[in-house]
C-alpha cells in the first residue's frame, strides 16, 4: 500500500502502539512510516506535523477510554457494582487500553498539556465511580474515599510487585473490590 493511501487512522493506531511500547519520544514519523511499510510523505497528507499526530492519538485514547467505556457500561447494564467493575476491567485490564493509559500517565509527568488531558479523563472516570458508589452509599465523604480507593487499586496494582501469600493477585483484587463496593457502607 502506498503512503498516499495509508489512512489517517492507521498512523494514529501505529502511533498509539508505539507510545505504549516506548513512550512519546518513540513516536517519530520516520519510524512509524517504516513500521507501516510506507514512505513518510503520506503522513503529511493527514497531519501538519508530529504534534498534530500526538494530539490525534490523545483524542482517540480519551474517546476510547471514556466515552466508549461509559457507553458500553451503560449498554450492558447491571447493578452499580457490576458497572463499576466493568468500567475498570474495560479500561485497566484491556490489552489495548491499559498499555496506552500507563504510557499516557508516564508522559503526563513531563508534559503539562498531557497532564491536563489525563486529569480530564480521570475526572470522568471518578465521576462514574462516584455515581455508582453513590447509589448505595449516602455519605459524600465515604463515596469520595471509596471512589479513590477503587481507582487507586485499578491503576496501582499494575505497579505493585508484592507477593500475596496463598492468593493470586486476581483473588486479592476481587476481595479489595468487594470491600470497596460493599453495599453496607454509608450513613
Amino acid at each position: 500500500m502506498g503512503a498516499a493511501r495509508t489512512p489517517r487512522e492507521r498512523w494514529v493506531e501505529e502511533g498509539l502502539r508505539t507510545l505504549a511500547d516506548g513512550g512519546p519520544d518513540a513516536v517519530k514519523v520516520e519510524a512509524l512510516a517504516k513500521q507501516l511499510g510506507v514512505t513518510k510523505g503520506g503522513f503529511y497528507g493527514h497531519f501538519a506535523d508530529r504534534d498534530e499526530l500526538l494530539v490525534a492519538m490523545l483524542d482517540v485514547w480519551e474517546r476510547e477510554s471514556t466515552d466508549e467505556v461509559i457507553d458500553r457500561v451503560e449498554r450492558e447494564g447491571g447493578d452499580p457494582k457490576t458497572k463499576a467493575r466493568r468500567a475498570g476491567q474495560l479500561t485497566f485490564s484491556d490489552d489495548r487500553l491499559l498499555p496506552i493509559d500507563l504510557a499516557v500517565r508516564d508522559w503526563a509527568r513531563r508534559d503539562g498539556a498531557v497532564a491536563e488531558r489525563l486529569q480530564r479523563v480521570d475526572n470522568r472516570r471518578m465521576d462514574l465511580l462516584r455515581e455508582m458508589i453513590g447509589t448505595f452509599c449516602s455519605d459524600p465523604d465515604e463515596v469520595e474515599a471509596r471512589s479513590l480507593l477503587a481507582f487507586c487499586a485499578a491503576i496501582g496494582h499494575h505497579f505493585l510487585a508484592a507477593d500475596h501469600p496463598g492468593r493470586t493477585r486476581a483473588e486479592v483484587l476481587a476481595r479489595a473490590g468487594d470491600l470497596i463496593l460493599n453495599r453496607t457502607g454509608g450513613r
